[in-house]
Order: structure tokens, then C-alpha cells, then sequence
């Protein structure tokens, strides 16, 4: 860069080459981090940050964004394995190390005088003709999709977390919580929002104490002490306000002349509380949830009226509840002509409300409801630790399930996928004539390292294994009497080839396709850069706009 250009940007610049191998070499450091965690036998990581909060995890997503990353190429990195985290739920260690792969063939290509827009060109054919190929092809027929291949679609989830010894438990219980979620929107197609289970972790026992409510788990305790812990055939109130003392407005003032009117003043206050509360219980309410307070006062009166009240619901939870028991959330009681007051309309119906203690924590567990549009799942762990882990596998598998159930898609795991595009890209690219062949065929390559990081990671010969399973699906594309051979994967505890299929490991359709798209799209973007410019801070403090009339650096 030279000295007029440094002083017209006030920064660096960098272009061509050098750009590149800088990109290639931050976005490789970001996959050696992951790499290690990926598959069955994949290890944790644990991070520290700045205040001491650590988490022991292998999950790809949340790893990268407890990293402080500062290389803009890396940070496209992470932001896919964000994207992969909240478009499908799993497959975010994979997407990062594709992408990477990706990246690293490219600066190969752009070395041998292969122009950036034939490789780009090639990769999006790539990634177009392997989505098409594994859905026409490498599919399982959705006739053959039952509950157990969903079940071990939640195993295969599960069999790199730290919850794999007990993945039968979790899998049966991730897909029966996705079950009671399920509703059909106004077109008919069935919906399963994973968003409706509520995860909650209580420290001590072991991981198979964790339980499946057919209802809803608040994070929440009675207001007082006295209440009742249990009441049956309950009617709901929900209401968004705080059941306390009425308090003037900001800004409104009372002028008094008498200061006898001040005990007047104080007990019209705590009136209007009370009425209000009346008004709720006259309706025949007899558990009260409010997204606000509840003082003393109005505790009394629900504790002499028998009535459960339970402040500081968060307003997610309370939708949910409403939603289940078919009540309404009241934000005020006023109504169109100005009184205030309560329709018994507004009330949801529940068997039963109960506080039940579960480890150090109090939960108000409501079962029975009018509609089953939720349900809960209490984690238990040795530590803290665990059952952060064990809330992310969990999620992965609801994921994971909730794909399977609304796509009917599945595919074998283990590499099975990759190796297979891998064959097929490689004939598909010897089939062209124009200038993308290399790259669709680097790309085809590229795919070789999900298998060989797998086998790498469980401490196998990859080359080997690899070299057998191509062998495997190369016969499974060329000969039709072994077209089976196409669900032959991995199988990493005994160091061989297997029949994906017959062992139960499935992967979702969507989450491959969308980690194929994404790791394209990530390299393709980072491929175009071939200039990089930093801007330095500016340094000094900048003049007011006094300072620079008194300087007559300003007119007038």
C-alpha cells in the first residue's frame, strides 16, 4: 500500500493472495477448534470467559459464540453455525468444518491459476446437484419412517452428547413431548412448536431422575406461605398488572387543604386494591398468575378466600398457560365505558395446581388442562454443568424430531451422505466439459472430511475406512443389484462398514440439505474477498465545534 493511499483511507490495505491465505488461515483456526468434538466419540471443550463462568460442551453452536472472535472471516463462520443452531437445531459442528474444507480446496484452485468465479461457479453447481441427488436418491422412503426410526433419529442426535449412555431414555421421552405439542394449522398440516416444551434444570440426582410433564412447570413459588398447595378442578385467572396499593401516576399531584383528608386518601388506596382483588375472586377464580407484583395486603385476602396466587410469571410462560387452559390475559380491568371489572369468560380450567418441591427449587406444576398445547421437561444433573449440557442435547433431539415428524425425511448418518455425494459428484464432474469440472470435483473431495474426521476422532485409520466406504458406495452407483450398499456408513465403536440403515442411524433430511447450502454459501462469500481494508481508530480528541470557530477552521 503506498503512502497516498494510507493517507487517504487512514488505515491498511490488503489484496489478492495475501487476503486469501489470511481468510483461509482464520476460518481453518475456527474449525481446528470444533473439529475434535465432532461424532459419537468427540470431545468437550470447556471455555472461560472474562468473569469466570465456564461451560463444558461439544455443541458447535454455542462453542463458537462463547468465543471472542475477531477476524471478520471467522465471524462469518460462527454467524452459519448461529444460523444452522436456529434454522434446524443440529448439525453445527459439521456446517463449520464443511465450509472450511470448502475454503482450503478453493485457495488450492485460486493457486493454479483458476479464476475466484469458475470456483464459485462450480461450487453452487455442486451444492445444487448433491441436494437434488440426495433427495432423489439417498432418501429413506417415508412408508418406512415409524416412530422407532424417529426414535433413533433422537439417538443418532444424542450419541455425541454428554447424555449418550442414556439416549434410549432421552429418545423416547424427546419424541413423546413432541407428540403433545402437535397441532394442525387452518391448511391442515401438522405443527409441532418445540417453543411450547418448557425445559427446566434442577441440580441433583442423575440424569435418568429427569421427567416428562404432561402439563406446565413454573419456575415460580406461591406468594405466601399460608396458601394452599394444591387445588383441584382449579380456575385460572391471568392477569398482566401487579396486584398492589394503587399509587398516584407520575406526574399526577393531590393538593390536600385538610391533612385529616390524608388518612381518607390512603384508605380509598388500599380500597380499590381491594376491590379489585374482590372482583377477580367473585368470578370464581381460585389460582391468580400475574406477570407483576403481589404485596402483603392482597395476600391476605387471597390467603382468607383459599385462593393459590403466584407473582413474577414471565409473560412467555403465562401465553402458554393461557393458551392451555383457555384463559385470557387481562391487562386491565377496565372495560369500554370505564368500570372496572372481571368476566368470569377470562378464566382457564385446570385439573390440578400444585407447588412441589423438586431439588433446591419450588415449582407450581399445572396438569390437566383444557387443551394439551404444552408441556414441561425437569432435568436432573449432577452439577450445574451437566444439566447445561443436557438442556442443549435435549433441545438438539426436540429439533431433530420435530423435523423428521414435519418433513416424513430422513437419511443415514455416519458419513454415509458424504460419501456417497462424493461419488456421485466426482462422475458428475468427469461428465463436464465446461471450466467447473475442477471445482465441482474439489468439492466432491471436500466432502471426505466429515468421514475422516469421524474415524479421526475415534482414534481409526480414516484413510482406510474412508477408501472402503467409497469403495462400498462407488458399487452401490454402478451396479443395481447393490443399490443397498448406498445407507453403508461408519461404524466407529467397531472400526468397520456397516448398513446405516439396519443400525438405526438417521440423520433428518433438512438438516443435511441446509448445512450443504449454508457451508456454500459461507465459502463462496468469503471467496469473493480479494480486498481487505482496515481503518485505524482515530487518534486525539476531536475539536468542538467552538474550538474549531475560535481556530477559524469554520466560517462565520
Amino acid at each position: 500500500m503506498n503512502t497516498a493511499e494510507r493517507l487517504v483511507l487512514a488505515g491498511d490495505r490488503k489484496t489478492g493472495q495475501s487476503v486469501r491465505s489470511e481468510n483461509v488461515t482464520a476460518v481453518s483456526a475456527i474449525a481446528n477448534i470444533v473439529k475434535s468434538s465432532l461424532g459419537p466419540v468427540g470431545l468437550d471443550k470447556m471455555l472461560v470467559d472474562e468473569t469466570g463462568e465456564t461451560t463444558i460442551t461439544n455443541d458447535g453452536a454455542t462453542i463458537l459464540k462463547l468465543l471472542d472472535i475477531q477476524h471478520p472471516a471467522a465471524k462469518l463462520l460462527a454467524q452459519i453455525a448461529d444460523q444452522q443452531d436456529y434454522e434446524v437445531g443440529d448439525g453445527t459442528t459439521s456446517v463449520v468444518i464443511f465450509a472450511a474444507e470448502l475454503l482450503k480446496g478453493a485457495e488450492e484452485l485460486v493457486r493454479q491459476k483458476i479464476h475466484p468465479n469458475s470456483i464459485i461457479a462450480g461450487y453452487t453447481l455442486a451444492c445444487k446437484e448433491a441436494i437434488k441427488y440426495i433427495r432423489s436418491a439417498l432418501t429413506i422412503p417415508t412408508a418406512e419412517i415409524n416412530r422407532d426410526s424417529i426414535i433413533n433419529a433422537a439417538k443418532t442426535s444424542m450419541s455425541s452428547k454428554i447424555i449418550n449412555m442414556h439416549a434410549e431414555f432421552f429418545a423416547e421421552m424427546v419424541v413423546d413431548a413432541a407428540t403433545m405439542v402437535k397441532f394442525s394449522d387452518p391448511k391442515g398440516i401438522e405443527r409441532y412448536p418445540i417453543k411450547s416444551i418448557n425445559i427446566l434444570k434442577a441440580n441433583g440426582k442423575s440424569a435418568k431422575e429427569t421427567q416428562l410433564i404432561k402439563g406446565y412447570a413454573l419456575n415460580c413459588m406461591l406468594a405466601d406461605h399460608q396458601m394452599k398447595k394444591k387445588i383441584t378442578k382449579a380456575k385460572i385467572a391471568c392477569i398482566d398488572f401487579s396486584l398492589q396499593k394503587t399509587k398516584m401516576k407520575m406526574g399526577v399531584h393531590v393538593i390536600v387543604d385538610d391533612p385529616e383528608k390524608l388518612q381518607a386518601i390512603r384508605q380509598r388506596e388500599s380500597d380499590i386494591t381491594k376491590e379489585r382483588v374482590n372482583k377477580i375472586l367473585a368470578s370464581g377464580a381460585n389460582v391468580i398468575l400475574t406477570t407483576g407484583g403481589i404485596d402483603d395486603l392482597n395476600t391476605k385476602y387471597l390467603v382468607d378466600a383459599g385462593c393459590m396466587g403466584v407473582r413474577r410469571v414471565l409473560k412467555k410462560d403465562l401465553k402458554r398457560i393461557a393458551k392451555a387452559s383457555g384463559a385470557t390475559i387481562v391487562s386491565s380491568l377496565s372495560n369500554m365505558e370505564g368500570d372496572e371489572v372481571f368476566d368470569a369468560s377470562s378464566l382457564g380450567q385446570a385439573e390440578t395446581v400444585e407447588q412441589e418441591r423438586i431439588s433446591d427449587d419450588e415449582l407450581i406444576i399445572i396438569t390437566g388442562t383444557k387443551k394439551q398445547s404444552c408441556c414441561s421437561i425437569i432435568v436432573r444433573g449432577a452439577n450445574y454443568f451437566m444439566c447445561d449440557e443436557i438442556e442443549r442435547s435435549v433441545h438438539d433431539a426436540l429439533c431433530v424430531v420435530k423435523r423428521v415428524f414435519e418433513s416424513k425425511s430422513l437419511l443415514c448418518g455416519g458419513g454415509a451422505v458424504e460419501a456417497a455425494l462424493s461419488i456421485f459428484l466426482e462422475n458428475y464432474a468427469d461428465s463436464m466439459s465446461s471450466r467447473e469440472q475442477v471445482a465441482v470435483a474439489k468439492f466432491a473431495q471436500c466432502l471426505q472430511v466429515i468421514p475422516k474426521t469421524l474415524a479421526i476422532n475415534a482414534a481409526l485409520d480414516a484413510s482406510e475406512l474412508v477408501s472402503k466406504l467409497r469403495a462400498f458406495h462407488n458399487e452401490s452407483q454402478i451396479n443395481e443389484g447393490r443399490a443397498h450398499f448406498k445407507y453403508c456408513g461408519l461404524d466407529l465403536s467397531k472400526g468397520c462398514i456397516r448398513d446405516q440403515k439396519n443400525a438405526g442411524v438417521f440423520e433428518p433430511t433438512k438438516i443435511k440439505t441446509k448445512s450443504l447450502k449454508l457451508a456454500t454459501e459461507a465459502a463462496t462469500t468469503i471467496l469473493r474477498i480479494d480486498d481487505s481494508i482496515n481503518l485505524h481508530p482515530t487518534e486525539g480528541k476531536q475539536k468542538s465545534y467552538s474550538d474549531a470557530l475560535a481556530a477559524g477552521e469554520l466560517d462565520g
